[in-house]
């Protein structure tokens, strides 16, 4: 309970405030790029217990919700073939596709498992050689290696029934995406502390260098919060534009390099669509050449599947952190935790949930 009780201490997060506050003269709009990180500020409050002129942009750090809609219909139709068990993490059960989920391929026959870990569905492969297994490996830098181990390890136990449905999304392009929006007004961003302990912090400083924004990494703590706000505004208020590790006791700036150098075996650099956003160049992982034989979409050749969004979902807008989950019409009417119509409601890490869960509907006015 260490980290629990000494980064939610009471007295210290007054601390911080009382020097953010002092420290403020200005208007700045910051953005948290995690959904962890969303989640605690609006859980705790902090977004309304900073100065009004510090704004929280909510970025689109939750791998769920980017995980796009083709992506998400293509692991719909590999489920539901007959001999294929298809594995995934819980979360991503209740994401919708364009008709239908998971849970929906599930209730229908289809032999859906919810596994822990992506040597779970790698175990299951093997005690079940008649039958194709599946497993759905999303997410950022964060959740890469065990998926890369995996594969590794498939190969070199020659399972040859297993299979990875890939979409890895990579932070660093999709900053500079957001800062080439002509619509940006993010000003610094508070970095994603689990994706820096994997990969380091070696790619950011030319991106704060380039778009002139502070980098500060946090990790997800109140406390850890403020102190990444506090360093961003003092950053911001001496007109300075560097690249902190406010998270040492999890992040050293080489990152971790075995974990590194399983990753750039297993995969390659490729452009991804993000759920909402569109095109990124050069924004995610596919497998490389010598682990093709492992990519669900060419095995079970789904790669032709494209879908359109809802035009009444606006989660994009809110990834991009255009709009707060509340600004959008269907948000608790028509969209909500029962009946999502995007990955920003259903997910545990999505803006939507958190604004639902902790009651920040159209009433209240959340920086």
């Amino acid at each position: 309970m260490k980290y629990l009780e000494e980064f939610s201490d009471p007295g210290l997060a007054k601390k911080l405030i009382d020097q953010i506050h002092a420290a403020t003269t200005r208007n700045w709009a910051l953005m948290e790029v995690c959904g962890g990180q969303t989640h605690s500020i609006i859980r705790h409050g902090i977004d309304q217990l900073l100065p009004d002129g510090v704004e929280m942009i909510h970025g689109p750090g939750c791998p769920v919700c980017v995980t796009p809609l083709e992506t998400i219909d293509r692991a719909l139709a590999i489920a539901a073939r007959p001999g294929v068990i298809f594995c995934s993490f819980g979360d991503m059960l209740r994401v919708p596709g364009s008709g239908q989920d998971l849970f929906s391929i599930r209730s229908a026959g289809g032999d859906v498992r919810v596994v822990y870990s992506p040597l779970d569905a790698l175990k299951i492969a093997r005690q079940n050689p008649d039958r194709e297994v599946v497993f759905f490996g999303i997410g950022f830098e964060t959740t890469a290696p065990a998926n890369a181990m995996t594969v590794y390890q498939a190969q070199r136990l020659g399972v040859r029934n297993f299979s990875l449905l890939v979409s890895h999304v990579l932070v660093p392009p999709a900053i500079a995406a957001i800062m080439e929006s002509s619509a940006c007004r993010v000003q610094a961003f508070l970095a994603a502390g689990h994706v820096c302990s994997v990969m380091g912090t070696a790619e950011y400083p030319a991106l704060a260098r380039k778009y002139k924004v502070p980098i500060v990494v946090t990790g997800f703590e109140p406390l850890d919060i403020l102190e990444g706000v506090r360093r961003t505004v003092v950053q911001l208020e001496a007109g300075r534009y560097e690249v902190e590790n406010a998270y040492p006791r999890a992040v050293r700036e080489e990152g971790n390099v075995p974990a590194m150098e399983m990753l750039a075996d297993v995969f390659e650099v490729t452009d991804r669509t993000w759920r909402g956003i569109g095109a990124i160049p050069r924004s995610g992982w596919q497998l490389s050449r010598k682990y093709r034989a492992f990519d669900a979409e060419q095995r079970f050749e789904v790669t032709d599947i494209h879908t359109a969004e809802s035009s009444l979902c606006r989660s994009g807008e809110v990834l991009q952190g255009l709009i707060k989950p509340h600004l959008c019409e269907a948000f608790g009417k028509e969209c909500t935790p029962r009946n999502p119509l995007g990955a920003t409601m259903v997910s545990s890490e999505g803006a939507c949930a958190a604004y639902y869960t902790h009651r920040r509907l159209e009433l209240v006015d959340a920086k």
